[in-house]
């Protein structure tokens, strides 16, 4: 039978928000690729009592094992290792080699700051060290050190890992944590599975639910695969995970996909449309690079923070222009004041203005205008909140110019239009 795991992320920050997590979700990506199922994921907060309900609740419904992250630090409230102790009844020992290590990583800051309190700094240090007798303990990155906690019966399970909240520190311990003989023996029956992801891009989630009912009836038996789609930032992702003998059954469904939606399917590798677009403009060769300009007024700058989250993207981002107010548009963006007053700021013939504006301003090969109503405010009956143009020009000809009206808040809006731009610009490079 395939392990299954279960995953508590601890800390009240995570718990009211003021903090989010970004550890249970690349833990459940990992497990997933290890074959684990992940059943729960939890966050709880800094209380014992809550922790202690969590694991008992993950153990009752006999999972294999479960992996918390934070708690591990020096202060009165970083309680994981003793409540996972006394979990798998296992009594919490000092690991005096660990305190030396510890202690090591420390020594820096006591040269750093002379005037630290030295007692309090080895209490916390002593802290740290105390460990539930026969864990396995996994070297720290920080000064908190990982533990798998294999339960004290034999035969038992859950196998628990404690890792650090810090992702930092948490993401090569995993690695660590990965190798040790406790977890191998906790996921010993771990399913080979296969994943896929397909990217789908102008249509709403239901028309894929259609799709699934339209394969089931054609005969596939879509039972055999574990189908999830999801809406996001406007692309619809339909992540699919199956058994390597279920093969012709995905391609089954895969093809059905494809001939319903050949305009809308844009990634079938799993591939962003950023990267896509990244792709495009590098080419196939130093020759064959095309850079990119931005002038934006309802983003501010977001588009442009979207094209250089990629590494290397200094080989074809020329910059961006913030043209928020008329004036910058005119002074900035090289926008006729005639244009806008006979147009108004957000229209198509403004946006072609500043996309054409950002390519001659900064010598770009492709530039990219965007203006529109990210409200609250602003909107009217002509006009609403959420009407946004967008124009991408290149060297051949006319731009490509569309509005979209997209809901949501002023944050949704602005999010939303720089995928409907990086969409805009993906179409533009294809047909350049």
């Amino acid at each position: 039978m395939t392990p299954r795991a279960g995953i508590v992320v601890t800390g009240t920050e995570v718990l009211t928000g003021r903090v989010t997590d970004r550890n249970g979700p690349w833990l459940a990506e990992r497990l997933k690729e290890l074959g684990v199922d992940v059943a729960y994921t939890t966050i709880v907060g800094d209380r014992p009592g809550d922790m202690e309900a969590a694991f008992r609740f993950m153990a009752k419904e006999g999972l294999d094992l479960i992996l918390t992250s934070g708690g591990l630090g020096p202060t009165a409230d970083d309680l994981t290792a003793e409540v996972v102790g006394r979990f798998q009844a296992r009594p919490m020992v000092l690991d005096e080699a660990l305190e030396g290590r510890i202690a090591e990583i420390l020594s820096p800051l006591t040269k750093r700051w002379p005037n630290l309190d030295m007692d309090a700094i080895r209490e916390s240090n002593r802290k740290q060290a105390v460990v539930p007798q026969g864990a396995i303990v996994l070297e720290p990155i920080g000064t908190a050190p990982g533990l798998v906690v294999p339960p004290s019966e034999p035969e038992s399970k859950p196998t628990v890992v404690v890792l650090p909240g810090p992702p930092r520190e948490l993401q090569p311990m995993w690695s660590e944590a990965v190798e040790t003989d406790a977890l191998k023996a906790a996921i010993k029956d771990a399913t080979e599975y296969r994943q896929t992801m397909l990217r789908l891009y102008g249509i709403p989630e239901s028309e894929i639910a259609e799709t699934l009912r339209a394969a089931e009836r054609e005969g596939l038996e879509l039972n055999r695969l574990e189908i999830t789609t999801c809406l996001k930032r406007g692309e619809v992702e339909v992540v699919t995970r199956y058994e390597p003998a279920e093969q012709e059954v995905y391609d089954a469904f895969e093809a059905v996909v494809r001939e319903r939606h050949s305009n809308t399917l844009f990634s079938d590798d799993g591939s962003t449309v950023d990267q896509q677009v990244a792709a495009l403009l590098r080419g196939s060769s130093v020759d064959q690079t095309q850079t990119i300009a931005t002038a934006e007024s309802c983003t501010g700058g977001l588009l442009a923070a979207r094209l250089t989250e990629l590494p290397g993207s200094s080989d074809y981002v020329r910059g961006a222009a913030i043209v928020y107010s008329n004036e910058a548009k005119i002074t900035q963006a090289g926008v006729k004041a005639e244009t806008i007053e006979q147009h108004g700021a957000v229209s198509a013939e403004v946006a072609e203005a500043l996309a054409a504006g950002a390519r001659a301003k900064l010598g770009a090969d492709v530039g990219v205008g965007v203006t529109g109503i990210a409200g609250p405010g602003g909107g009217t009956e002509e006009k609403p909140v959420g009407l946004v143009w967008l124009s991408v020009a290149t060297a051949d000809g006319e731009p490509l110019t569309r509005s979209v009206n997209l809901p949501g808040s002023r944050a949704d809006i602005r999010d939303r239009a720089t995928t409907v731009a990086m969409h805009l610009i993906r179409r533009a490079l294809l047909h350049s």
